[in-house]
């Protein structure tokens, strides 16, 4: 609830800046139309992977994975890496921290390790995997806008260096930090079946069919749209007990309409001006870094969907885009709130009692957070 209020003050000072005519009734529109496609795809694919997640189908991931790794806990900890990518780059940050935590928490307990590098896994990389396609993230969707529409292998072909750097240095990292218990054996128990093999099948399909879709490059809402009427109407059918108001992300969407407005009220008194003087300008890798070493600080400070929106006036080329994106999208490992994405990811485990310290959190973050966007930094400057 914390979050809806928050968005609901944004919107209403948004709409009191254009009642005071900060913002002007063409510019509401225009905000209109840029965001609508991006909160519908962002409502769409939550739905997804909801249903499909209640259908059994990450689960049974898991479950494949446990057996595949043949008792090694380190082969099973890197399908987890695998799913953590996969899911944010095709399903976006919030599907990765939302369904898949849980996941491997109860994975870990049924193999008798401690749930930490499994979880750390998932938000780290729920972040920082979020830079390979415009789905990955709501920032790289705003990206994709202002380069023009280049579609998702445009948007792959400029941040595919930085991206895995950005998989590559927090693995690394949690490798060498969790290097004792990953080292281990497990023995594999056999896994349930799915409730309703139907439901679970048409989940799974359409699943499949949705990864190559996203980056087909139709408007990623429409296939997105698609799917989730699809498993709605299956769902209604075989277990409508499941399809619950909450499905629906409506408190990210009224915090991401009351950011919007709120932001380009600043922007109209002087915002964009005063970060043009931090973020600075031009295209060496010393202005690169200074744009994406910005966009880190300031999503550790006060989230990173408002630190893009601040930011976002000075990424005045494609470079400098994707290293505001870099910043804004790598960097929020520090402080709990820096990614939406984080908060969730922590109700997810503080409802499983499972306890990190914060103060760990962030030590830990400051240490891979500098690597990881000064690494993909200089990726995107030389490669």
């Amino acid at each position: 609830m914390k979050t809806a209020l928050v968005g609901a003050v944004l919107l209403v000072l948004g709409l009191a800046a254009w009642a005071f005519g900060i913002l002007d009734g063409t510019e509401v529109l225009a905000l209109a139309d840029r965001i609508w496609p991006v909160l519908l795809f962002v409502v769409a694919i939550t739905v997804v992977a909801e249903l499909a997640d209640q259908a059994g189908v990450f689960q049974s991931i898991a479950g494949h994975a446990a057996r595949l790794a043949r008792g090694r806990t380190v082969v099973l900890w890197l399908f987890v890496v695998l799913m953590a990518v996969v899911s944010t780059a095709f399903l976006s940050l919030d599907t990765t921290a939302v369904l898949l935590t849980p996941i491997v928490v109860v994975l870990a307990r049924r193999i008798g390790v401690s749930p930490l590098p499994f979880a750390l896994t998932t938000v780290w990389l729920a972040n920082t995997a979020s830079l390979f396609l415009p789905v990955s993230n709501l920032t790289n969707l705003l990206a994709e806008h202002r380069l023009g529409g280049v579609g998702p292998l445009g948007f792959l072909a400029l941040s595919f260096w930085p991206a895995l750097v950005g998989v590559v240095v927090p693995v690394v990292v949690l490798a060498i930090v969790y290097r004792r218990p990953l080292s281990g054996r497990f023995t594999v128990d056999a896994a349930a079946p799915a409730s309703d093999r139907l439901l679970f099948v048409t989940s799974a399909v359409v699943l499949v069919l949705l990864l190559p879709l996203l980056v087909s490059g139709l408007p990623v809402w429409l296939p997105a749209s698609a799917a989730a009427l699809l498993l709605i109407a299956v769902t209604a059918w075989r277990n409508p007990r499941v399809l619950r108001f909450d499905l629906v992300p409506w408190q990210l969407v009224v915090l991401a309409s009351g950011l919007f407005l709120s932001m380009a009220a600043l922007h109209n008194v002087g915002l964009g001006a005063f970060l043009e003087q931090v973020a600075g300008t031009g295209n060496s890798p010393a202005d690169l870094l200074r744009l994406s070493a910005s966009a880190g600080v300031g999503a550790n400070l006060v989230d990173n969907l408002p630190a893009y929106l601040a930011l976002e006036p000075a990424a005045t080329s494609p470079d400098r885009l994707i290293a505001l994106l870099i910043g804004v999208n790598l960097g929020p490992l520090v402080t709990p709130w820096a990614s939406l994405a984080t908060l969730l990811w922590h109700q997810r485990l503080t409802a499983m009692d499972v306890r990190i310290s914060w103060t760990r959190y962030a030590l830990l973050g400051l240490i891979v957070a500098p690597i990881t966007v000064v690494g993909a930094t200089l990726a995107l400057a030389f490669l």
